[in-house]
């Protein structure tokens, strides 16, 4: 099959609509097809930080259920799953955009979606091996995790990347590039950190190119392994871009 790859969304709905009309999909019954019979993935954090978080996950629920969701989870989406689960999580780095917009909504459709965000969560794989050349995944996967049973530093990997225990001034963690020292054959599409381009190295490609700070939503082709992108209507915000060594 042929994918369609689509990095960080943050709630950026507008923007995820232009884009996968861009790709040459249609929406039938609120749903995307392709006429070649192409298929959307996703690296995840759909939500958090935009304008409209639940919509994008409204369309996601409706492609689950149309068993046609291939869609990575991100360490938004284990956030919000574990505030939704009540346990007790602090409402920042926009988790508490998505929630706010969530209260929102009356008593009742509140615990529609959060249930329905429950089950949605708790049906997805931490990362998807869509063919025997390509992986999708939020934050990254070295070669010598792929295939292995699942454990908490292989997770963590997934959710969060390379985590070197360093911060910067401002909080953010510091992270490491992984992908330098990739060396896999099969191709890793992964997102979670925010570049000015997509980020190619070894046989992998970031494609968050921080559409939620004012870059833009970014998709590739595969196998043809082609960039597609729209701008962003989100306020510009320089300082949010990772440059890699």
């Amino acid at each position: 099959m042929k994918y369609d790859v689509i990095g960080d969304i943050h709630g950026c709905f507008e923007e995820l609509i232009d884009l996968i009309a861009q790709l040459g999909y249609r929406f039938h019954n609120g749903i995307p097809l392709h006429p070649d019979g192409r298929h959307l993935a996703f690296v995840g954090d759909a939500m958090d930080r935009g304008p409209d978080s639940l919509a994008v996950l409204r369309l996601l629920f409706k492609m689950q259920d149309e068993n046609i969701l291939y869609y990575s989870p991100g360490n938004h989406c284990n956030k919000l799953y574990r505030f939704f689960k009540g346990n007790r999580v602090e409402l920042l780095h926009g988790l508490e955009i998505t929630v706010g917009q969530w209260r929102q909504l009356d008593n009742a459709d509140q615990k529609k979606f959060r249930d329905r965000y429950i089950r949605f969560y708790e049906e997805l794989p931490l990362y998807h091996q869509l063919s025997h050349d390509l992986i999708v995944v939020h934050a990254g996967l070295r070669h010598d995790m792929i295939g292995k049973t699942l454990n908490r530093h292989i997770i963590t990997f997934a959710l969060y990347g390379e985590i070197t225990g360093n911060y910067h001034p401002d909080g953010r963690p510091v992270r490491g590039n992984w992908a330098r020292s990739y060396k896999g054959k099969q191709w890793i599409v992964y997102g979670h950190t925010p570049v000015k381009k997509a980020y190619f190295k070894n046989n992998t490609v970031n494609i968050d190119t921080g559409c939620v700070f004012g870059g833009a939503l970014s998709a590739v082709r595969f196998p043809e392994v082609q960039l597609f992108s729209v701008e962003s209507k989100q306020p510009y915000q320089e300082d949010r871009f990772h440059q890699y060594d």
